[in-house]
């Protein structure tokens, strides 16, 4: 496995300077964001598609710090009602980019509608009353089928992969849901960036999650979430606190090992079912813990999965007696 940053962790520094922190971490790889609901700070989108030459460059910034491109990421809401175009030309220009630059995975969202004639997009989390299957219907039937049959199509003709990354307030949010967009478009360009700190919030076992994902695991950020036991047992696990309010909230997403019961141990045992199932890819570091400094909170999570990855190929097998 690789170890590597997703450098809008880092986004108030100049690229140069991120990666000369990933290098000097040593980490393997970067993922870097080129708009939608990234500010994309270290990327332009519209000189990539359009340059050879700034592809050239970008290119030559990482590879020179021994470095790779592991992925480019382009999360947004492509099927919002109103500003899904906009999101979507993101997409596909990302894709384009991703092509040209050999780098063979996009990481984004699934996209959310909202329900017929809403310009606001709608997350179904329960299915009573009863309109609410109506609209989750029309939602996977009517909007998303049709899009990602057509942008899995595009990925395929420019040999690229789409990691989605299951997130609330998606249409994939989790498992299941990742699986019926696979159902519809097909498991060989459609698979799942898991960034487990998202279903950690919702409740889920996040080793039995990579189990039931197997070999549909394109991609892997390394982020943590902690519940807040005193305020989630007084109100659950749904919480619309902005993240700077973590005195109050629910759940916060915190730095590698401060979240998820059983700090180090967890990662350890997170890498090594990974490696169960066929996993070898990138485990890139997402820093959004709004408490801790981002260069101390990247530095602690390389510290951490730097002592429990696996990063040889495996070459025991029992005697043959």
């Amino acid at each position: 496995m690789q170890l590597g940053l997703i450098t809008d962790s880092l986004g108030s520094q100049p690229l140069e300077k991120v990666l000369d922190t990933a290098a000097g971490l040593g980490l393997d790889t970067v993922e870097i964001a080129t708009g939608n609901w990234s500010e994309s700070p270290h990327a332009r989108l519209g000189e990539l598609v359009s340059s050879a030459t700034a592809r050239e460059a970008l290119a030559q910034a990482i590879s020179s710090r021994g470095l790779t491109l592991s992925a480019l990421n382009a999360n947004g809401n492509q099927l919002h009602p109103v500003t899904g175009p906009a999101q979507d030309r993101v997409v596909r220009d990302t894709i384009k980019v991703a092509s040209e630059m050999g780098v063979p995975t996009v990481v984004l969202m699934s996209g959310l509608p909202g329900a017929r004639g809403e310009k606001s997009p709608n997350w179904i989390t329960t299915s009573w009353p009863p309109e609410t299957l109506e609209i989750l219907e029309y939602q996977w039937t009517d909007i998303a089928a049709p899009y990602w049959e057509e942008l899995a199509g595009f990925a395929r003709r420019h040999n690229v992969r789409l990691a989605v990354e299951m997130h609330g307030r998606q249409l994939v949010f989790n498992v299941a849901t990742m699986k019926r967009l696979q159902g519809i478009v097909g498991d060989d360009v459609v698979g799942a960036n898991l960034d487990p700190s998202h279903l950690m919030w919702m409740g889920a076992d996040i080793l039995a999650v990579i189990r039931a994902l197997g070999s549909s695991i394109f991609h892997v950020h390394a982020k943590d979430a902690r519940i807040e036991r005193a305020n989630a047992d007084i109100n659950g696990i749904l919480d619309t606190l902005p993240p700077a309010r973590t005195g109050e909230r629910s759940w916060n997403y915190v730095t590698l090992g401060l979240g998820h019961p059983g700090g180090a141990a967890f990662w350890a045992d997170f890498i090594y079912t990974l490696r169960s199932v066929g996993y070898d890819g990138p485990l890139n570091i997402e820093h959004e813990d709004v408490i801790v400094n981002s260069g101390e909170g990247v530095r602690k999570s390389a510290e951490l999965l730097r002592s429990v990855v696996l990063r040889d190929t495996p070459d025991w097998a029992p005697a043959r007696i």
